[in-house]
């Protein structure tokens, strides 16, 4: 998440909470990852699941 998130700029905790909160919705329900089948960490979740 360092590497990606773009925190430098933030001029307040709340907005940096909010980037910080953003990401991880971003990440865990849009960013496919090869190591889960091209599948979100949502998606594969609900995978394993419905298995």
């Amino acid at each position: 998440m360092k590497d990606e998130l773009e925190y430098e700029d933030c001029e307040t905790l709340r907005e940096l909470n909010e980037r910080i909160n953003n990401y991880i919705s971003f990440y865990n329900s849009d960013r496919c990852e090869w190591t889960l089948k091209m599948m979100t960490p949502d998606e594969f979740r609900s995978h394993l699941i419905a298995d």
